[in-house]
Parts: structure tokens; C-alpha cells; sequence
């Protein structure tokens, strides 16, 4: 109890550094809280709505890219006598005036779909069904939804849906069974088959049918009737197999963000690292003295780790709070990226769920603890004698210095090794990375007294004595100094190579983007979504687009859906000339037999993450299900594509027409003639298109641009997790000199005492703030460059499956190296300016 007292005081007399301690652990956990939060909301989400909308089913048949013809359900139902069977048709909407909002439309058989869903109208419910078989545009939406869009019963609105304005018409409301429904529900406008039909433009076809399978033998031969019955391009599915494929298209993503907040918190145990050593170091005389006077090694190493535990707990209790508000902010961005890359989904609520908030006490607590490991044995190794002496401290320091870099680099080596052994485990990749970061921040301090030598010399040349002192003390107080150049330095690092990559994707996106845009002028209809395919352009516009004045050239494309048990996957329809094949640039292979394959036999050149992802290699088969029953296609070429992480199919037009029924095109690519600017002649074409279907026209520049703007929001969350990393650092570095001030007090008044000015203190200080900076920002360097080379070439690859180009940008590194220096000097003016100010007759004054 008394030893519990006198640690308490000891830590109550600096109270910054205590508070600085305590916010470090807490911003590290609130950063991995609240990627955790966000992450786990979104799956959750996805989950939830994939289940609720499924409701009672197990099975699932779904076609084509323009799903199933309806006489499949009348063949299943009267033929078959599949009772337990439901027709449905999906697509998405979007408010006219309200960006962003994404609705999803559900067309029912109300008359069917009491046995699977028990929130639809139905004959079981006591909603007013008939309105929906009777009344055209009629509508249902949720209590909730309704009020949220200022909706009320039998008031008209309107929704756009593929290149369409359609009437909707409130017809009644439905109340979900508990919060939870709801939530998955909202958004959601439910009708009956007749009118989803007309409002997606899938007359006479369903999205799927929803199927009660028994479980066990009997099912399985119920399976095996329904499957002979069904044409060539359906295929029966289980329906937890397909969300569960959709749900792992994000796993790599959202495991990317967990490791970056992760390194947040590996900053912040720097942090904590730093601050028990400093309070180990500030108390060695009085460690000393409860040695000599018989308290035990173990009683002061329980002493130690007990201030770690309360501090570690304040900081997670803390950083739990921060977490959670953290994990609303990055909810929308986490979102918006998956709506961008993968799939609509739309989540409000932020899920905050025992299971997360019990990860990060158990990161909390246990980052501290493992960060108060070292600093608790060096309290309790030195013998009582010299614990009372100060010099031992630093000059043990400066011998261990050398021994730890090479330690360090060689744990730096082993984790550069692993990562490049052959092998796909991203969990691993991430594991090898921290590695490589951790050795070197143990070999910072080692590093750093070689480069205070190194820039000896200058520092006298630049700064005269005041410049010499700045450079010797660091060295001489490397206790002190060295972990906190580490935190800075690991944290620069971090910014190094995450900027180094994201400007090397930018990159190779802006360069992929220019080879492969070949026409001047592109044509499609609008998509909401990741729905399957896109409204087709009508043919008759099609023409005359295609002959419009100014057009030399006019290819057409279809983007396809195809779903499976295996997941989506996505088919480009194209005709492709000879102008634009130069756009694709092939890993492998002669490129004119390629192509020759690919115009005559049938053949596929597949993207390279698709080819990643499905272990597909050139001349592979790749077998695809199409209205003539599935067939195998050849791989003809893998190409480098950096349109989609989940990759795409790309299969000639004419070869196309020999096994789908399928003629349409949802996209024109218009070359021009010589001469002519682009942006006219798309208005032109614009006011041509106007008034008889809603299109989308963009000149070459103008996609590109278009292009780059969803790629840099994709990105927006990462640049949010860097500002976090550095703060964290920021606040590190703040406490670290913080400590220092306080433990050199007694050394300030002495030069006071010998002639120096408070200015010449507020200088001698701010230098050696800045040369922490430097020394921390060149040390950053080496390993953010290592960062970058491993996040480009290694995680990226394991992750999506792309290879990019390394693009070493001065400027990031010269910004980075400029916010070293920056973070020390802010971090070191309230600790110059307490130095500048204390009373060297109060500091020499004995305690």
C-alpha cells in the first residue's frame, strides 16, 4: 500500500505527462476501435439486409445476365409442384434531388411470399396486398422510411432507375417486427412483380427464385428434380453460399484498414514505452533508497506494471469512447468505398457490439502491458548502489545502443525475408511488415547516435555552441531522446509508404486509364450499383448515335453479370478494333496471336486480379454458364486491368452471339474524325439523346477525370488513418519532451546560473527539438521506402492481385521529412518555453 502511494504521488507531480500517457493509449485504441466498429457495422449490415430480404429461404435459382425467363417459375409451380417457391425481382433506385441515397426495389408475388418473408404484404399480414396486384406504381415502404423521406399515404413520388424516371405511389406501410428488421429493411421499396418489371425494364424476366428446400435426402432429391428442369443458363444455388461469396469480396479491404489502425497503436505503445521509462528514470534515486531499505525486485516490478495497468485502463476506457465516435465518422467513408468497388450497401447505424468493445480493452491492457514489460526489469536489475546513480543510466544506454541496432536490423531482415517467400497469406504479409517495423525501431537509437556524430560538424558550423550542446545532449540523453525518435520515426515512416503507394496506384491507374481509353467519345446509361448489367441503349438510337455527324468509328459493349455458386462475375461484351488493342497491355504472350484467338475461337482474355483471384494461367480453361449450357473458354491473354479488384472477363461481341441470346449494347465507344473537339461534339450528341432515353456521355478527358475522382475517394478514409497515425506520434513526441524538461531542470538552471539567456535556453532547446525531427525524419526514410515496396509489390499483389508501378515521388518524402521536423518544433514550444522560464535558484534548489 505504501509502495502504491509513493508511485501515485510520483505520477501526480507531473500530470501532463500522465495525461499525455493516458491520451496516447487512448488515441491508438480509438483508431483501432473505430476501424473494428466500422468494419464490423458494414459486414453486419450486409449480413443483416442478405438475411432479412432472404428471409425462410435456403435455396436460390438465378439465370443469366438478364436473369430468368418467367415461364421458369410457372414450370417449377404447376409442373413440378414446387409449392415453396417465390418469384422475385431486384434492382436499385435513387432519389431525383437526393445524391447518394441508393433504394432498393423489391418486386414480390404477395400471393407467394408469405412462407418466406413475414415483413412483405402478404394473405398472412394484415396489409392491403391487393393494392399492390391492382393499382400501377403502387408501393410499399417501411413506417420509418416513409416519415424519414416525408412521404404519406397515397402521395405520388419519383424514383430514377437506369436511365429511367418512374411514378411510385405510397399505398401503405409496413412496421418491422423489432429495431433490428429495420434497420436491414430500410430503403427498401417493396411492389408487386408486375410493376418491378416495368421499372427496371426486365419485362417477362426474374432476378431469381426464392426456394424452401427440406433439409437432408429429401431435399437433396427435391434439388436434383428442380435442377433438371431449369434451362441451360440457370443454376440452382444455396442462399447462405451466396451472400456468405459476396461478403468476402470486402475481406481483404477491411483488413487492410484493421492493419493500419493497428500501427496506430503500435505508436501509441511507443508512447507508453516512453513514459514508464521516464518514470522509472525520474524515480531511480527513490528506487534506489526503497531497495536499500529491503523492498524487493518483485515488489517493485508489480509496483511498475500496477501504474501500467491503471494508466492502460484509463486510456482504453477513454479510447473506447473516442472509438465509438471515431467509428460514426469512418462508417461513411468505409461504406461509400465498398458502394464504389463492390456492392450497394447502405448502413445509418453504427453497430457497437460487446465483442469489439472487449478487443480493444484487451489491446489496451495488453499494449500496455507488454510496452511496461521492459521499462518494470530495468527497474528491478540494477543493484541499489548504482540505481542511485544517474551516469550509469545513460552510459549502460549508449553501450547497449549497438548491440540492439544489430538485433533490430536483424529482425528487421527476417521480416524483409518472409515477405519475399512465395505465398498468398495476407495475414502473414501484415505480420512480416510489423516485424520489419519493430526491428528497426529498436535499431533507431543505435542509428541515431551515428547520425548526431555524422552531424556534428555541421551543427557546429550552423549553430556555434548552442548548436554543438543541441547534438551531445540527445546523444547523452538517449534514454530520453531515442524512443521518442523512434515513435516519430515509425510514424513518418508510415506516411512515407502509404503516400509512396497510394501515388504509385494514382499512377498506374492515370497511366492504364490513358492507354486503354482509346475512343474519344463514350456512351452508356446510367448504373446505380452493382446491379446486374445495365438498361441496353435502344437500337434505334444506337444508329443514329453511331452515324451522327463527326463519327468515324462506332463500337459497341455490354456489361454483364454472371452469378454462381462461385460469385459474380463480371462479363465485358465488347468489339474492340485494332486502334484500341493497343490499349491492353498483356503479362504475357505474343500479342497478335491473342488477339487472333480471341476475334475467331472461344476464347477470354481475362483481367489480372481475376486471374489472381481464380489461379487461371494462359491457355487455362474457364468455364462460363451461358444460355446454351456451360461451356469452356480458353484463356486467351491476361491483361492488366485496374478497373475492378474482383476482376472481369472480357469476350469478343461476335463470339458472345454464338451462345447468348443477348444483342443489346449499354455502351457506344465513338471514334471521331481528325480535327474535331471532343466536348462539342458530345454535346451534340447529348441534345441528340435528349428527351428519348437517359444516357451518359463523356469525352475521353472527361471519364478519365470521372475515373480519377472515384479513385481518390476511394482512398479518403486512408489519408483520414495517416492524419491519425501522426497524431498519436505528435502526442508522443509532446510527452517524451515533456519528460525531458522536467528531468533536466536542474541542468537548465545550472547553465542559467553560468550566464545563458532565457533566449539562449528557448534556442537550445528548440534546436534539439528540430534536430529530433531531422534526425527522426531521416531515420524514416529507409524504412518508409522498404513500407512502400511492401505494400505495392507484396500486400497490394496478395490483397487485389495487381501489379503496379513504383513510383518514388520526391515531394512525399521531402513532405514527410518536412513533417518530422515540424511535429518536434510544435511538440517542443511549451516544453522550451517552461525551460525558458523556470527560476534556476527554485530548480537548484534541493527537494
Amino acid at each position: 500500500m505504501i509502495l502504491a502511494r509513493a508511485g501515485w504521488r510520483s505520477l501526480a507531480r507531473h500530470p501532463l505527462q500522465l495525461l499525455f500517457a493516458v491520451i496516447g493509449v487512448a488515441l491508438g485504441v480509438a483508431v483501432v476501435i473505430g476501424i473494428d466498429l466500422a468494419n464490423s457495422s458494414a459486414s453486419r449490415a450486409f449480413r443483416l439486409s442478405a438475411d432479412t430480404l432472404s428471409g425462410s429461404t435456403t435455396h436460390q435459382i438465378i439465370g443469366g445476365p438478364q436473369g430468368l425467363d418467367e415461364d421458369v417459375y410457372r414450370r417449377l409451380r404447376v409442373e413440378a409442384g414446387v409449392r415453396h417457391s417465390a418469384p422475385i425481382v431486384e434492382g436499385y433506385a435513387e432519389l431525383p434531388g437526393v445524391p447518394g441515397l441508393t433504394m432498393r426495389i423489391l418486386g414480390i408475388d404477395p400471393l407467394a411470399d408469405g412462407p418466406f418473408r413475414t415483413y412483405t404484404p402478404s394473405l398472412e399480414t394484415t396489409a392491403d396486398f391487393t393494392r399492390l396486384l391492382v393499382e400501377p406504381g403502387s408501393a410499399f415502404l417501411l413506417d420509418t422510411t416513409a416519415r424519414r423521406l416525408g412521404l404519406s399515404l397515397n402521395e405520388a413520388w419519383r424514383v430514377d432507375t437506369l436511365g429511367t424516371s418512374v411514378s411510385l405511389t405510397l399505398s401503405g406501410v409496413l412496421s418491422a417486427p423489432d429495431e433490428i428488421t429495420a434497420r436491414a429493411l430500410d430503403n427498401l421499396i417493396i411492389v408487386d412483380i408486375a410493376t418491378a418489371q416495368e421499372t427496371l425494364g426486365l419485362l417477362g424476366r426474374l432476378s431469381r427464385i426464392d426456394l424452401i428446400l427440406p433439409a437432408g435426402p429429401s431435399g437433396q432429391a427435391l434439388a436434383a428434380e428442380i435442377e433438371a428442369l431449369l434451362p441451360p443458363a440457370a443454376t440452382l444455388v444455396s442462399a447462405s453460399a451466396r451472400a456468405d461469396v459476396m461478403a468476402q469480396m470486402t475481406r481483404a479491404f477491411q483488413l487492410n484498414l484493421t492493419a493500419m489502425s493497428l500501427l496506430a497503436l503500435v505508436i501509441g505503445m511507443f508512447l507508453i514505452y516512453n513514459t514508464l521509462t521516464f518514470a522509472v528514470l525520474q524515480r531511480r534515486p527513490l528506487l534506489g533508497i526503497l531497495r536499500t531499505l529491503g523492498v524487493t525486485r518483485a515488489q517493485i516490478f508489480r509496483l511498475i506494471l500496477g501504474e501500467a495497468l491503471l494508466i492502460g485502463l484509463a486510456g482504453t476506457l477513454l479510447g473506447l469512447l473516442l472509438g465509438v465516435g471515431l467509428g460514426q465518422g469512418l462508417l461513411s467513408l468505409v461504406t461509400r468505398t465498398i458502394n464504389d468497388l463492390y456492392f450497394v450497401l447502405h448502413v445509418q447505424h453504427l453497430e457497437v457490439t460487446a465483442w469489439s468493445l472487449l478487443k480493444g480493452v484487451a489491446l489496451g491492457v495488453g499494449a500496455t502491458l507488454a510496452a511496461a514489460f521492459i521499462p518494470a526489469v530495468e527497474a528491478t536489475r540494477t543493484p541499489p548502489r548504482r540505481v542511485l546513480m544517474r551516469s550509469t543510466v545513460e552510459s549502460a544506454q549508449r553501450r547497449r545502443a549497438p548491440r540492439m541496432a544489430l538485433l533490430g536490423l536483424i529482425i528487421a531482415a527476417l521480416g524483409a525475408l518472409a515477405l519475399i517467400l512465395p505465398g498468398n497469406s495476407l495475414i502473414l504479409s501484415f505480420l512480416a511488415l510489423f516485424a520489419v517495423i519493430a526491428g528497426y525501431a529498436l535499431a533507431v537509437p543505435g542509428l541515431m547516435l551515428a547520425l548526431l556524430r555524422a552531424l556534428s560538424a555541421p551543427l557546429g558550423r550552423l549553430g556555434g555552441v548552442l548548436g554543438k550542446m543541441a547534438g551531445r545532449n540527445l546523444g547523452a540523453s538517449l534514454s530520453r531522446s531515442g524512443v521518442a525518435t523512434a515513435a516519430l520515426a515509425v510514424a513518418v515512416a508510415a506516411t512515407i509508404g502509404i503516400g509512396l503507394m497510394i501515388g504509385s496506384f494514382r499512377l498506374s491507374v492515370a497511366q492504364w486509364l490513358e492507354s486503354y481509353l482509346r475512343a474519344d467519345i463514350y456512351i452508356t446509361t446510367p448504373s446505380v450499383g452493382f446491379e446486374a448489367g445495365r438498361t441496353p441503349l435502344e437500337p434505334r438510337l444506337v444508329e443514329e448515335l453511331s452515324q451522327a455527324p463527326g463519327v468515324e468509328l462506332a463500337t459497341r459493349a455490354r456489361h454483364l453479370l454472371l452469378e454462381g455458386a462461385q460469385g459474380t462475375l463480371e462479363l465485358f461484351v465488347a468489339e474492340i478494333p485494332p486502334r484500341a488493342q493497343a490499349g491492353y497491355e498483356f503479362k504475357s504472350g505474343d500479342p497478335t496471336r491473342i488477339w487472333q484467338a480471341f476475334a475467331t475461337q472461344p476464347a477470354v482474355l481475362v483481367s489480372e486480379p481475376f486471374a489472381y483471384h481464380r489461379g487461371l494461367g494462359r491457355g487455362d480453361l474457364l468455364e462460363l454458364r451461358t444460355d446454351r449450357g456451360p461451356v469452356k473458354f480458353e484463356v486467351a491473354g491476361i491483361y492488366m486491368d485496374y478497373g475492378s479488384d474482383q476482376g472481369r472477363v472480357t469476350l469478343s461481341r461476335n463470339i458472345f452471339t454464338r451462345y447468348w441470346d443477348e444483342r443489346g449494347s449499354d455502351a457506344l465507344g465513338l471514334y471521331l474524325k481528325p480535327g474535331l473537339e471532343a466536348e462539342t461534339v458530345a454535346a451534340e450528341l447529348r441534345a441528340l439523346a435528349g428527351g428519348r432515353q437517359q444516357v451518359v456521355v463523356y469525352s475521353n478527358r472527361s471519364l478519365r477525370e470521372a475515373s480519377m475522382a472515384t479513385f481518390d475517394r476511394t482512398f479518403a478514409i486512408t489519408a483520414v488513418l495517416r492524419l491519425l497515425v501522426i497524431i498519436v506520434a505528435f502526442i508522443g513526441i509532446l510527452n517524451a519532451l515533456m519528460a525531458m524538461q522536467i528531468e533536466r531542470a536542474r541542468e537548465m538552471a545550472v547553465l542559467r546560473a553560468n550566464g545563458l539567456t532565457p533566449r539562449q535556453v528557448w534556442r537550445l532547446v528548440t534546436a534539439e527539438t528540430g534536430l529530433i525531427g531531422l534526425v527522426a525524419g531521416l531515420l524514416a526514410l529507409p524504412l518508409g521506402l522498404v513500407q512502400a515496396l511492401v505494400l505495392i509489390h507484396v500486400i497490394n499483389r496478395r490483397s487485389f492481385g495487381w501489379t503496379m508501378q513504383t513510383y518514388l515521388a520526391p515531394d512525399i518524402v521531402l513532405q514527410a521529412l518536412l513533417l518530422a521536423v515540424v511535429a518536434a518544433l510544435l511538440a517542443g514550444l511549451y516544453p522550451a518555453w517552461r525551460m525558458a522560464r523556470t527560476s534556476p535558484a527554485l530548480a537548484l534548489r534541493e527537494e
